[in-house]
């Protein structure tokens, strides 16, 4: 084959794939061989997960590998995740009065720009006819994650608590992982983060997400580092007016942010009709709302602490 119809069936071939889209290969820990001790020539298959989630067998003739050395699986601690433990996050929609002082406190410790959220409080409205609510909403931590099925360096995992996690030592930015997540719970670094300066010498601390890194992808770590303490996370303290309950599904148990109350998780639910958010996409996620039916406040469009239309569910 000349070099002309080589190019020609290159060019085909990619075409036919898609990998001049954002992510069509995706070369992950599902390779049978590593790319880089694989020659050119055709003949030689490897196996790769594509776009769609279908392992796939590629000819090596069309491979190329990514030129940064990626270091090893940071924190290996930090990645398992608490024995006997599968956490859960209750947000009860009726006392939510929008004081977002959850925000301001998961803004504080992760090191966020005034233009991130890992968490953000929402104005909502069921339909034409019923009363608007707000509605805080975190990454939901699910237990079918999308996002990790798609990262091809391992950065962003699942550990044995329920946690969702990101590596941002390994993170290489290719944003595979905001493309499928479904919550648009997480963001991107365009930008230096807040206070750079006085994190450079900062360890990373992968369950507290921080320092922050430019150029990679930042979400909600569900307060990991408070909970190795035994602690409630950063959001579920901070909030004024109840609205957070949160726990360990094993012990059927789950504590309110505000009163410290524990109550029954499975007893919570089913009194209050709770729902999970899309739960028909089959993300089991690991945060339930409480229907807002005992509100606390009926929020005005124009109130000075909302900036955000209001959002109709479809």
């Amino acid at each position: 084959m000349g070099e002309k119809e080589k190019d020609k069936s290159r060019r085909k071939f990619l075409l036919d794939f898609g990998a001049l889209g954002m992510g069509s290969l995706v070369a992950s820990s599902l390779l049978t061989e590593s790319c880089s001790k694989i020659g050119p020539g055709p003949g030689k298959k490897v196996t790769l997960l594509n776009s769609k989630n279908e392992l796939v067998e590629v000819d090596s003739l069309y491979i190329s590998t990514l030129n940064k050395n990626l270091s090893p699986n940071h924190n290996s601690e930090g990645r398992k995740g608490l024995p006997g433990k599968k956490f859960v996050l209750v947000v009860d929609l009726g006392k939510c009065k929008n004081a977002r002082k959850c925000m301001d406190k998961c803004a504080s410790v992760h090191q966020l720009r005034p233009d991130q959220h890992h968490l953000n409080v929402l104005l909502m409205q069921d339909s034409e006819h019923t009363a608007p609510y707000y509605m805080p909403k975190h990454c939901q931590h699910c237990d079918n994650p999308p996002c990790v099925k798609v990262c091809p360096v391992d950065a962003t995992f699942k550990r044995s608590d329920g946690i969702v996690l990101i590596d941002n030592e390994r993170c290489i930015g290719c944003r595979f992982c905001i493309a499928a997540c479904p919550y648009t719970a997480r963001s991107f670094n365009w930008y230096e983060p807040k206070d750079a300066e006085k994190y450079k010498d900062v360890p990373y601390n992968i369950e507290l997400n921080v320092p922050q890194k430019k150029g990679t992808v930042t979400k909600c770590t569900f307060s990991a580092d408070c909970l190795r303490e035994g602690k409630l996370p950063y959001c579920v303290s901070a909030c004024p007016n109840e609205v957070y309950y949160f726990g360990n599904v094993y012990e059927d148990a789950v504590t309110n942010g505000t009163t410290g109350e524990t109550v029954s998780l499975s007893g919570l639910l089913a009194k209050n009709s709770a729902y999970r958010l899309m739960e028909d996409l089959g993300t089991a996620p690991s945060v339930y709302y409480l229907p807002p039916k005992d509100r606390a406040l009926i929020p005005e469009k124009d109130n000075e602490n909302n900036s955000d239309d209001i959002k109709r569910k479809s």
